[in-house]
């Protein structure tokens, strides 16, 4: 009698899962965290340097552009030297990048340095999603990828609290320096806690798909980084990026689907769960992403708050994933991700509709709310999302899909930022008075005077609440995308769930 209902129940997570779950998330908070804390930061590096803003921008768009290459590599390393040799060796780079990175002496060695740290930190997050799919097995997905997204969502909300305190008080170099201690934790945590795992190449390197897929990659993330840093598609080094970038990335595709062993396996994403999960983490990335570029710009531009506090309010959104994720989690594994990413995107969307209707004067009692609505919405969408790709892949998929999943939702990253900074540029140029001022967009904001940014200040609050009507039409899609998820779990016999736990 006892029997079945030992089956049926999830397994518990046990001392040793709990472990490594705990690297992976050591590891994964400090590659994350860099992609953000940078960012408050971008002003005084350009003081110190003393470059413009075009050129500093780059020790951002230098990391992003790192990532997007070399995260398409992740599933042939794996194969090829192991999971965690792997997990060892980017912490290991991604360390040495940012101790380079606290010693920079000119705009131009910070940018060189940044794309090393980028080379080491776009693997950590992929090869340590692995690590954890391959322990837990299929019934135990949900729960650990709960543990593991809760970096996801609070390294962008601590990293610009981090970054303002540290240029406030301290020095920009600690932004870099920072993550020396954090990594030299996490290379003995890794060392002690993560089985060894013997290398089992499946396919030698796809070149030709490497030569198409990370160059496109990077050349369309360029692109995108042009293109709102210009206010729209204007400048043909933006347009051209983007249109050679998505030409290259096609290339791939057409080449993946007929090649045996293709640096990403596309024909998985050719399946019901798996392309709908990959839809969803897309639109998901871009509204998550997006919205993380608009709010804090909100509070400096519309609030008159300092970066310090922006990141400081930002806090809400935070705590509302915090408490949303270990439950949304537990509740896939009980009842499947579909019904859980619905009501997460659900939730997300409710936000994001309370956010179009801000204003200059809204109370922050209520803006505070919105937040912790979308933190609620996004702590339940994101993992389980993953959480169904992964459940229906046999062990040796998982590598190359995970890396795969990451393009996907850094890519939707970028398309976020870019998309929205682009229409709140426009939003901010529609709504400015002829005022002397030389820049337009943003940069004409922040240049205004007191007094007139004072005159504006009603429509520039409508400016951000336009701006979040696309963030809200994005998770609209992400909604139909997460219809195609599945709205029950697994089950597995015994046999069944050690073979997919110790195949290969």
């Amino acid at each position: 009698m006892n029997a079945p209902t030992q089956t049926d129940a999830p397994p518990a997570l046990d001392r040793r899962l709990l472990s490594i779950a705990s690297v992976v998330v050591l590891g994964s908070f400090m590659s994350i965290l860099d992609t953000t804390i940078v960012n408050v930061a971008i002003r005084e590096l350009s003081h110190s340097f003393g470059t413009s803003l075009s050129v500093t921008q780059w020790i951002s768009t230098g990391y992003m552009l790192a990532l997007a290459t070399v995260i398409p590599l992740t599933g042939w390393a794996a194969d090829r030297f192991g999971t965690k040799r792997l997990y060892i060796g980017s912490i290991a780079l991604f360390v040495l990048g940012s101790a380079l990175c606290g010693l920079a002496w000119s705009a131009t060695s910070l940018i060189v340095f940044r794309v090393l740290q980028g080379f080491g930190g776009g693997m950590i997050m992929p090869a340590g999603m692995t690590i954890l799919s391959h322990a837990a097995g299929r019934e135990r997905m949900g729960r650990v990828m709960g543990l593991v997204g809760i970096p996801m969502l609070v390294a962008p909300i601590v990293g610009p609290i981090l970054g303002g305190w540290f240029v406030d008080d301290l020095s920009w170099r600690w932004i870099f320096f920072v993550n020396l201690p954090i990594g030299v934790i996490a290379l003995y945590a890794a060392s002690r806690f993560l089985d060894r795992d013997e290398p089992k190449p499946h396919h030698s390197l796809d070149w030709r798909g490497l030569l198409m897929l990370s160059p496109g990659l990077a050349i369309f993330v360029y692109g995108l980084a042009e293109t709102a840093a210009g206010g729209g598609f204007t400048r043909p080094d933006a347009v051209g990026g983007v249109l050679l970038g998505l030409a290259l990335v096609v290339g791939f595709i057409w080449h993946a689907r007929r090649k045996e062993g293709a640096l990403i396996d596309v024909r998985l994403f050719g399946t019901r769960i798996v392309g709908a999960a990959a839809s969803t983490s897309f639109f998901f990335g871009t509204a998550f992403f997006g919205t993380a570029l608009l709010l804090p710009l909100y509070f400096q531009l519309v609030r008159s708050e300092s970066a310090l506090h922006a990141g400081l309010l930002m806090a809400a959104q935070g705590i509302g994933a915090m408490i949303s994720m270990p439950i949304a989690a537990r509740l896939t594994d009980k009842t499947g991700p579909g019904r859980i990413v619905l009501v997460g995107l659900s939730m997300t969307g409710l936000g994001l509709l309370g956010l179009t209707q801000i204003q200059s004067d809204t109370p922050m009692w209520m803006v505070e709310g919105m937040l912790f609505l979308l933190g609620i919405g996004m702590g339940s969408t994101m993992m389980p999302s993953m959480t169904a790709a992964l459940s229906s892949l046999q062990r040796h998929e998982i590598a190359r899909v995970t890396s795969g999943m990451n393009v996907v939702q850094r890519v939707g990253g970028s398309v976020g930022t870019a998309l929205l900074a682009v229409v709140l540029s426009h939003q901010i140029a529609s709504v400015m008075p002829s005022t002397g001022v030389q820049e337009s967009g943003l940069a004409g904001a922040r240049a205004m005077s007191p007094a007139a940014h004072a005159a504006i200040l009603p429509a520039l609050g409508r400016a951000f609440g336009h701006t979040f009507v696309w963030a809200l039409g994005v998770v609209v899609l992400g909604l139909i995308a997460a219809t195609f998820l599945p709205r029950k779990r697994a089950v597995h016999n015994t046999e069944q769930a050690a073979a997919a736990t110790l195949v290969d």
